[in-house]
This record gives C-alpha cells, sequence and structure tokens, in this order.
C-alpha cells in the first residue's frame, strides 16, 4: 500500500463521515413514515389544515350576546417581552422579544384564520374559533377571554359551556402560563367531537423569518420529549407528520428560538401534529398542534405552560430547578431542546467554557475563534506530527512490504507472520498514521456543532461593515438578483478565502508521485473536495468559516514545517543507505 492509497483512503473517510453529517442536517431526506412512535399524518398534500369555514353549526353555537362585541387589541410588556392580543378568539397576534439592540417576531405569518395559540373545537382540521370574545384585564401580567357557546350533548338536549383562555406572564421570564376552561351548565355533559375536545397551535410560524431554499443553516425543527428522550423531526414543505406517544412537552425549534409547550396534565393530551404547508412567498411555516382528549366532566380547566425564547443553555437550564424560574417548575429538562453533538455533547460544553473563559479577557468572538483554534492547533500538532513522521516511516518500509507481499502472495499465513515481523524489527505500526486522524474527528464534530449553534454569536460583530454578525455570512456587496445553487443574493469573501486556503493546503499535502490512478485520485480529491465544501458552506455563519479558515490556513504553516522535518527525515534516510552499502559492499576475489 503507497502513500497515495493511503491518503486516498483517510481523505476518502473524512469526506464521506463530512458528507454524510451535512447531508443528515442540512439536506435531509424527505420523511419516510414510521409504525411506532411517529406517522404521517393521513392527509393528503393539498389539505387546508386551517380551514375558511365554522365548526360545524349543528354541534356548537355561539350565543348571541345583547351588545354588539368589536375586535380590539390589547398589549402586555415585560422586560423580556412585548405581546398583542386580539379578542378575536382570545388569540396572539404578535410575540416579541427583546434580544440584545434588536426585536424578535416570534409569531410570524399570522393570517385571519391562522393566529398564534388558537383554538379549533374538534380536530387539527377544524377551523379555529374566529368569534370576538369577551376581555378581562387582570393585572399588568395576566389578561383573560371569554365566550359562551351552546352545544347538544349526546343524548340530544341542549347545553351551553363558557370557554376561557387567560394569559399568564412573569415580569422577568421568558415562559408564560395558558389556562383553558371549559364551564358547562348544569345540563352539560362534556365536550366530545369525534374523540378530540380541542387542539391548540403555537405559532404559524417561528422567527425569524427565514427562506428554507437559501438559508440551509436556518432550519426548523419538530420535536417532543418522552420517556426522558427528545424525539426530533424535520419536515419538507407540504408535509405532516404525527408524533402519537405521551409526552412530557412538544414543540418547534429554529435556530437560534424555539416554541415549547409543557401541558401540566399531559396525561389528558392526544396525539401532536407536526405541519409544515406548502411555501408562500418563497417562506415555509413550521407549526405543532396539540391535542386534548374528549371531556366527560362538567367543568375542566387545563393548564398549559409555553416558552417562548431563546435556545440558550443558560436560560433553559433554569426549568430544571423551582428555585431557579419564576414558575417553581422542575425537571422539564428543556434544555435537551438544544442541538447538540450528542456522546461528544461534553466535549462541546468544555470548548464552550474554553470559548467564553477567553471572551472574559478578549471582548470579541471573532478574535476569540481565531484564539481558540491556535490553542487547539498547538495542542494537537503533535498527533499531527507523528502522523506525518508514521507516513515518512512507511515510505522507509514499503520496498520491503513489497517484496514480502510479492514473495509470498500464495501463503497468506505466512505473509502476515513476515509483515508482523517487519513491523517489530521497524518499529513501524500500520495504524499509528491513521489513529491521529481519528482522534482528532471527536473534536471537528463538536466544533463544528459549537460554532454553527452558538447563540452568542448572534449579532456579535468581529470586524464593522465587513461581519457585523457572527451568526450570518458575511456580505461585502448585494446583487439584484440571486446566483444558482441556492448561494443567495450575497457576494462573500470569507468562503473565497476559505477556498483558496483549502486548495494551497491541498496542493502542498498533495506533493509527490502522482502517477496512475491513485495520482488521478488525488488530484480530483484535491481540487473538487474544496469547492464542494465551498457551495455547501457558502452561507454557513461566519464565526464556523473563521474556524474553518483560521485551521486551513494554521494547518498549512504546520505542515510547512511538517515538510522541512520531512525533508531533514528523508535525507537522514538516504545518508544511512549509503553508509550500509558502504559496509556491506563484498570485496572483489584477487
Amino acid at each position: 500500500m503507497d502513500k497515495n492509497t493511503v491518503w486516498a483512503i483517510v481523505l476518502s473517510t473524512i469526506v464521506i463521515v463530512v458528507f454524510m453529517f451535512i447531508q443528515m442536517n442540512f439536506f435531509a431526506p424527505t420523511p419516510t413514515a414510521s409504525t411506532t412512535t411517529e406517522q404521517v399524518a393521513a392527509l393528503p398534500e393539498e389539505t387546508t389544515i386551517v380551514a375558511t369555514e365554522q365548526n360545524d353549526k349543528d354541534l356548537i353555537q355561539y350565543v348571541p350576546t345583547e351588545e354588539v362585541l368589536e375586535e380590539e387589541h390589547f398589549v402586555i410588556e415585560t422586560e423580556k417581552i412585548k405581546v398583542t392580543f386580539t379578542n378575536r378568539g382570545g388569540d396572539i397576534i404578535s410575540y416579541e422579544i427583546k434580544e440584545k439592540s434588536d426585536v424578535v417576531q416570534m409569531a410570524e405569518n399570522i393570517t385571519a384564520t391562522n393566529r398564534a395559540f388558537s383554538i379549533a373545537l374538534g380536530g387539527t382540521d377544524a377551523a379555529i374559533i374566529n368569534d370576538v370574545f369577551n376581555v378581562k384585564q387582570i393585572d399588568d401580567y395576566s389578561i383573560g377571554f371569554y365566550r359562551t357557546f351552546a352545544t347538544k350533548n349526546p343524548d340530544g338536549t341542549d347545553a351551553t359551556f363558557v370557554l376561557a383562555k387567560q394569559y399568564t406572564f412573569k415580569p422577568d421570564d421568558y415562559m408564560f402560563r395558558l389556562d383553558v376552561t371549559i364551564d358547562g351548565d348544569e345540563n352539560f355533559r362534556g365536550l366530545a367531537i369525534g374523540n378530540t375536545a380541542y387542539n391548540l397551535r403555537t405559532s404559524p410560524q417561528i422567527g425569524p423569518k427565514y427562506n428554507p431554499k437559501n438559508d440551509k443553516y436556518e432550519y426548523r425543527t419538530f420535536m417532543s420529549y418522552s420517556n426522558d428522550k427528545k424525539k426530533k423531526a424535520r419536515l419538507n414543505p407540504g408535509q405532516t407528520r404525527v408524533f402519537d406517544k405521551p409526552y412530557t412537552w412538544t414543540g418547534v425549534a429554529g435556530k437560534y428560538f424555539e416554541i415549547i409547550g409543557i401541558p401540566l396534565h399531559h396525561e389528558a393530551m392526544q396525539d401532536v401534529l407536526y405541519y409544515c404547508p406548502t411555501m408562500t412567498d418563497e417562506h415555509s411555516d413550521a407549526q405543532v398542534f396539540m391535542t386534548r382528549a374528549a371531556i366527560s366532566e362538567n367543568q375542566t380547566n387545563d393548564v398549559y405552560y409555553f416558552y417562548v425564547g431563546p435556545r440558550t443553555e443558560q436560560v433553559l437550564k433554569t426549568y430544571n430547578h423551582a428555585s431557579d424560574n419564576s414558575w417553581s417548575l422542575s425537571g422539564l429538562k428543556l434544555n435537551d431542546s438544544l442541538e447538540s453533538s450528542g456522546i461528544l455533547s461534553w466535549l462541546e460544553i468544555f470548548l464552550k467554557w474554553c470559548l467564553e473563559l477567553i471572551n472574559k479577557v478578549i471582548r470579541n468572538l471573532g478574535v476569540d475563534i481565531i484564539i481558540l483554534t491556535i490553542l487547539i492547533k498547538i495542542l494537537l500538532f503533535p498527533l499531527t506530527k507523528k502522523s506525518t513522521l508514521s507516513t515518512l516511516k512507511m515510505q522507509e518500509v514499503q520496498p520491503r512490504m513489497q517484496e514480502i507481499q510479492q514473495k509470498y502472495k500464495d501463503q497468506p499465513d505466512k505473509m502476515n507472520m513476515e509483515m508482523a515481523k517487519l513491523y517489530k524489527e521497524t518499529g513501524f505500526n500500520p495504524m499509528s498514521g491513521c489513529l491521529p486522524l481519528l482522534i482528532q474527528f471527536p473534536l471537528i464534530f463538536a466544533m463544528y456543532n459549537l460554532f454553527n449553534n452558538y447563540f452568542e454569536f448572534r449579532g456579535a460583530e468581529f470586524i464593522p461593515g465587513w461581519i457585523p454578525d457572527l451568526s450570518r455570512g458575511d456580505s461585502v456587496y448585494t446583487l439584484g438578483f440571486n446566483l444558482p445553487l441556492g448561494m443567495g443574493n450575497q457576494i462573500r469573501l470569507l468562503p473565497v478565502i476559505y477556498l483558496v486556503s483549502q486548495l494551497i493546503f491541498s496542493k502542498i499535502t498533495g506533493t509527490g508521485s502522482t502517477a496512475g490512478s491513485n495520482g488521478t485520485q488525488m488530484k480530483i480529491m484535491m481540487y473538487a473536495m474544496p469547492i464542494f465544501f465551498f457551495f455547501a458552506f457558502y452561507n454557513a455563519p461566519s464565526g464556523l468559516l473563521i474556524y474553518w479558515t483560521v485551521s486551513n490556513v494554521l494547518q498549512l504553516f504546520q505542515q510547512m514545517i511538517l515538510n522541512r522535518v520531512m525533508k531533514a527525515k528523508r535525507a537522514e534516510m538516504e545518508k544511512n543507505k549509503e553508509e550500509e552499502k558502504k559496509v556491506f559492499v563484498p570485496r572483489k576475489k584477487k
């Protein structure tokens, strides 16, 4: 096995792993049906869940009031949020988070037939309640909406019930409480439309608004927490999916923000519907429907807690201990909703701690990324050096290996014995070159996930006028049209720098014999893969690209140093060979 073959295997492994990672996370295939916890909903693609028709008037009717109610808007504002309500359905039409220097709208794509935290009586195909409710302003942080309905019991008798929604907020918390109360008269026998009482939905779209065609690094993830494990799914436009297992919480998350619904009486809940309708105006919705089981009681009060806020470990873990949050909630494990590196989460947490430690001294996260990358490269340099020297060692023993392979090609057992003898004699370990690379893989993936999802990058400026936000791609010029391959309309400099650094690095590491098929493979990988990653990372967050680019530049300098070391080692090897020839040259017979 020659040098080119080894490099081809190593690089192919890296490419396959990275490609699979990118494919799974950013270009996920269309989900298929599952017979267990997740199933594709039995709805045709063209089904409109947010119907414009009223509910079945033979079953439930609005009770007219003497006074004419008109639609009004109401606002509740705290230190962290500003929420606008309409008394039409008692729903939310604007949910603004006060984040750093800007405002994040968490209730996107609101329409007359699809509002945030609205209720539909019946299943997920029922229309939301669209009548005007009475309003009761309880205090500065609480507001209630109520309306009387007439219905018929299963035995045909008439009854009425009051449907009430009460929202309660805390001054310093991202979570709010929603009480849904159904209070019937003495004739009321419960609420059952089929086997369902009502469904409660999240916002049509969680902000900030994004275009899934272009924003490959800003996607939506549906999730439910069941049996102490997070079950997540991503849907393409026009798809629905049902989660039919008992759950503690459910919701939908963007890259940096999320909505999580926690039913206090989760045993009364039925299926969860994940809904991603067909894109409109190049923007997709992502909505969760929580279904309440049929009600047989005369009076019912369902309590829901909704977290609407940033995806940060610091905030989400406060709901694990009652003393750490305003609601005295505990054991929710909302921090499990975060994107993580799985079994490498501990490594990601450590890297985050290192980054934040550096940031206490250098108050620029872009510079902090560079410093952390330099420190990591310094720490990993011995492994890189060992891998490089192992490659050189392999070149030294390769002629003898080929000799053994040729001599014992028909005796595999004998060949293995001679190979083992050769390894022992020369001190060469064929795995020593690959092992350092394999050790670095976990670090690479942990760093990738950290820099791709780190909340603090949002709005963090690195270089004014060029990289004002580390959570987004850089921009030097805005075109009046979109570039092909989903690149968008921005001319970016960082991906170009990354591409150049990768090509130079590939060129330097690809020196040597390139003859034959192995040489062709090496040339393809040398130029094709950097170009592939250029397009894959074109719209990547600047923080991630800074890490990759700086890493490439440092690798370039490391390789230049290692090339000198290898040159000196090769000269030493040639000198030893010449001395061996002088010692073992036989004397000529006189």
